[in-house]
C-alpha cells in the first residue's frame, strides 16, 4: 500500500527543482526536501525500528517541525501532534496515553510536557548554538543518515497514521484514531474540492498541528509551495505575506480575519493571489463574510469536518457565497464519498430545512478512539458518526450547522442555538467578539446570557444590546443578562470558548454588569 507521504515522494521526482519550502530568504526544493525527510525518516527507524511506533511533534511553525511531520510519516511511524501552547498537564497527558517512542519539540518547549521513557529529539534550537544536553537534533540526524531510504512497512489502510486529541475536554484525554484511508480519502478530497495545483503558496499562519496540517500534503503532493512566517504570528505579519509572498491559499480562523480587518485599510492592498482563504475552526459572522469577501479577493471559503471526521466532509467554494445571503450561515455541501444526513433522535433521517444531529458516513471517519470501545461505540451506530453536532440541511443540500447539542439552550420551554444569537450579536457596532451560553433559571429553566468584547474605543450598554437582539430576533432569544469583557477564553488555535465563558459567570450574582469599551 503507498503511504499518504508518498504523494509528496512522486511530486518530488517529476520536478524536484521546484520550490517546496519558503522561510524568509530560504528556500528549499522539493527534490531536497524528499531527501532531507528521507534520511530522517531512516534516523526514527534506528532509533525505534518498530512500524507504527509513536511519534510525538512539539513546536511552532518551523522547518524542523515540518520535517519531523514529514518524517514521521515516512518512516512508517504513527503521529502525535502536540500544540505546545496547550498546558503542561495536558501535553503530559496525551504522551501517556500514547507512550510515544520519540518526541521531536523544539528547544524553547520542551519543559512543556513529562516526556517518560521517550527519546526526546530537539527541533529547532532555543537559541543557535545552545547546548541540547545530549539529546539528538534534527539537523544532525538528517546529517548523519543523509542519502539513506527508511525501509518499506507492511502497512494496510486501517493502520493508524495519527492519534489526535479532541480539544477542550477534562480528566483522561480521547485520542482519535485516524487511519491511512482516512489520511487517503481527506489528501484527495482537499485536492479535489479546492482545485489545489502547483502553483499553489501555502501560508501556514495557523499551527500545524491543526486545520492548518491538512493542507501540508495535497499543497506538497501538487508540486506546491509552503511559505513560513516569523513566529509569534501577527494580523500585520500576515498581511504583509500575502502581498509580498504572492500568497494563493492560507487557513486562518474567524478571530484571526476579524483583527486583520480591523489592522488596516485591506482594500489598498494587493492580494489579487489569493484563491483560498478557508476559514476553520468556527463560523464566521454572516456580515463579516460580506464585508470580508471582496477585501480578501472573494476567495473566503470554508470546510466542515472534525478531529473524527477530518475537515472536509462539507466543502463551500467563494462561488457558493457570493449573490447568495442564505449561504452565508452554511459550511457548503457533502463531498464525494461522504454521506451527510441531519437526523431525529431516533436516528431518523430529517427532512430539508428541519434541524437534527448530523451524522456522515464514508472513508472520512476515523478508526475510532484510543483505548475507547465503549466512547466509540456510542459514537459510530451502524457505520455512521454521530458529530454531536446541529444542523440544517436547504433543499439545494447545503449545510447550515447551528451548535453543539449539548450548547442548546432550552428557555421557557424553547430551544435557542447560541450561534443564531451571536451571528445577530456581532451585528452591533460596538460588537468585536461575543458567546452566548445559559445559566440555570428558576423562571425559564435556563436563561440566555451573553458575554462580549467591544472594539476599543466603542462602548455599550446592556440594555442596547439587549434591546439590539429583540428587534431581530424573538424575545425569547434575546439576553436576559449581557457581561462585558475584555478578553474571552480562547483555545490555543484562537477559538473562543463556550463553556470556560459559561464557568466565568456561573457562580455570578445578579448584580448590573458595567458597559465594556
Amino acid at each position: 500500500m503507498d503511504l499518504p507521504i508518498d504523494s509528496f515522494f512522486k511530486a518530488a521526482r517529476r520536478a524536484p527543482d521546484r520550490i517546496a519550502l519558503k522561510d524568509g530568504d530560504w528556500t528549499l526544493s522539493h527534490g531536497d526536501l524528499a531527501e532531507r525527510v528521507q534520511a530522517l525518516a531512516t534516523a526514527f527507524q534506528d532509533i525505534d525500528p518498530r512500524p507504527q511506533s509513536r511519534v510525538g511533534v512539539c513546536g511552532y511553525n518551523t522547518r524542523e517541525h515540518l520535517l519531523a511531520f514529514l518524517a514521521t510519516l515516512a518512516a512508517g511511524k504513527t503521529w502525535v501532534p502536540m500544540n505546545p501552547r496547550n498546558g503542561h498537564e495536558e501535553l503530559s497527558r496525551m504522551v501517556a496515553a500514547t507512550s510515544p517512542s520519540i518526541i521531536v519539540a523544539d528547544g524553547d518547549v520542551t519543559d512543556r510536557f513529562n516526556p517518560g521513557p521517550a527519546q526526546v529529539v530537539r527541533g529547532r534550537p532555543e537559541k543557535p548554538g545552545r547546548d541540547c544536553g545530549g539529546d539528538p537534533n534534527v539537523a544532525t540526524l538528517m546529517a548523519d543518515y543523509a542519502g539513506q531510504r527508511p525501509k518499506a512497512a507492511d502497512l494496510g489502510p486501517d493502520d493508524i497514521q495519527a492519534l489526535k486529541f479532541t480539544g477542550g475536554s477534562s480528566g483522561r484525554p480521547k485520542g482519535v484514531v485516524q487511519t491511512y484511508r482516512v489520511w487517503h480519502t481527506c489528501i484527495d478530497l482537499m485536492i479535489r474540492s479546492f482545485d489545489l495545483d502547483e502553483n499553489d503558496r501555502n501560508l501556514l499562519a495557523a499551527p500545524m498541528t491543526h486545520g492548518t496540517g491538512t493542507l501540508l500534503i495535497p499543497i506538497l503532493a501538487r508540486g506546491g509551495m509552503q511559505v513560513f512566517m516569523p513566529q509569534p504570528t501577527r494580523p500585520a505579519a500576515i498581511i504583509e505575506a500575502f502581498e509580498a509572498d504572492r500568497i494563493t491559499t492560507v487557513f486562518l480562523p474567524p478571530t484571526v480575519i476579524y483583527m486583520m480587518m480591523a489592522e488596516e485599510d485591506l482594500s489598498k492592498r494587493d492580494f489579487s493571489a489569493l484563491k483560498h482563504v478557508i476559514i476553520g475552526g468556527a463560523a464566521m459572522r454572516p456580515q463579516e463574510i460580506r464585508r470580508a469577501l471582496p477585501l480578501f479577493n472573494n476567495a473566503l471559503e470554508t470546510c466542515y469536518g472534525q478531529t473524527e471526521v477530518p475537515q472536509i466532509a462539507t466543502v463551500l467554494r467563494a462561488r457558493d457565497w457570493i449573490g447568495d445571503d442564505g449561504r452565508l450561515t452554511s459550511c457548503g455541501r457533502a463531498t464525494p464519498g461522504c454521506d451527510v444526513r441531519v437526523v431525529d433522535d431516533d436516528g431518523n433521517p430529517l427532512p430539508p430545512g428541519q434541524a437534527g444531529e448530523i451524522v456522515i458516513r464514508g472513508d472520512l471517519v476515523m478508526g475510532g478512539y484510543l483505548d475507547m470501545p465503549d466512547k466509540t461505540a456510542e459514537t459510530i451506530k451502524d457505520g455512521w458518526l454521530y458529530t454531536g453536532d446541529v444542523a440544517e440541511i436547504d433543499g439545494d443540500g447545503f449545510v447550515h450547522i447551528k451548535d453543539r447539542i449539548r450548547d442548546m439552550i432550552v428557555t421557557g420551554g424553547f430551544n435557542v442555538y447560541p450561534s443564531d444569537v451571536e451571528a445577530v450579536l456581532g451585528q452591533h457596532p460596538a460588537v468585536k467578539e461575543c458567546v452566548v451560553f445559559g445559566l440555570a433559571d428558576d423562571k425559564w429553566g435556563e436563561a440566555v446570557q451573553a458575554a462580549v468584547e467591544t472594539h476599543a474605543g466603542e462602548t455599550a450598554t446592556e440594555a442596547e444590546i439587549i434591546d439590539h437582539v429583540k428587534a431581530r430576533l424573538d424575545s425569547i432569544k434575546a439576553p436576559k443578562r449581557v457581561y462585558f469583557v475584555d478578553d474571552l477564553p480562547r483555545s490555543p488555535v484562537g477559538k473562543v470558548l463556550r463553556r470556560e465563558a459559561k464557568a466565568m459567570f456561573q457562580d455570578r450574582a445578579p448584580t448590573s454588569p458595567q458597559a465594556g469599551g
